[in-house]
């Protein structure tokens, strides 16, 4: 991450980048996603955000989220470059259900997803883990507590989630840069012991 986010540098990947991975961050509406992926990327992200208006007021459930006033409609797209060879590509998708029909594109040829969590809203979160499962990704639980007193115990959350006994948990603040990417890491690192 040494180039400065929209510099003149990091808009094109170095040309001894060869390979790129596509990893897909989700989770529920109003979780972080746009936040995490704007964190991270090296170029000024890619968002389809717009205004709420009162015709979703009955659609979206803004508790958690209160002061919330615009919404991801189609994706967000950002870029981290992780080595001189390696580049990861962050694909945001929105949390409403009713863009759930954008997934089966943005799931093709993900490595994995990087599944953010609201402790505050979990039952938010089983229709999301069913359509990672239906799509077979592998997947790490990113826990995004903004609160760190509010913190549950990660036996709690698994069982809550009904998560498998692989599957990693991490406690992240999307607004953070490191804890954003350890969050980041912890997924990679999953993804490689898949692999092997």
């Amino acid at each position: 991450m040494d180039s400065t986010s929209g510099s003149a540098d990091s808009i094109y990947v170095p040309d001894a980048v060869r390979r790129a991975a596509k990893i897909l961050v989700v989770g529920h509406f109003a979780v972080g996603k746009t936040t995490l992926i704007g964190t991270l990327s090296e170029i000024t992200p890619l968002r389809t955000e717009e205004r709420m208006t009162q015709a979703g007021a009955h659609i979206d459930d803004l508790r958690g989220a209160p002061d919330k006033v615009t919404t991801t409609v189609a994706l967000d797209f950002g870029r981290l470059t992780l080595s001189d060879e390696l580049v990861l590509y962050l694909f945001g998708t929105p949390g409403q259900q009713r863009f759930v029909e954008l997934w089966e594109d943005m799931a093709r040829g993900s490595l994995g997803a990087l599944l953010l969590v609201d402790p505050a809203r979990l039952a938010d979160t089983f229709p999301v883990i069913d359509l990672v499962e239906t799509y077979g990704l592998e997947y790490a639980v990113a826990v995004n507590s903004f609160d760190p007193y509010s913190r549950h115990a990660e036996e709690e959350l698994r069982e809550a989630l009904d998560l498998l006994p692989d599957t990693p948990v991490v406690y992240c603040d999307a607004r953070d840069e490191n804890s954003s990417a350890q969050a980041l890491i912890t997924l990679v690192q999953h993804l490689l012991a898949h692999v092997a």
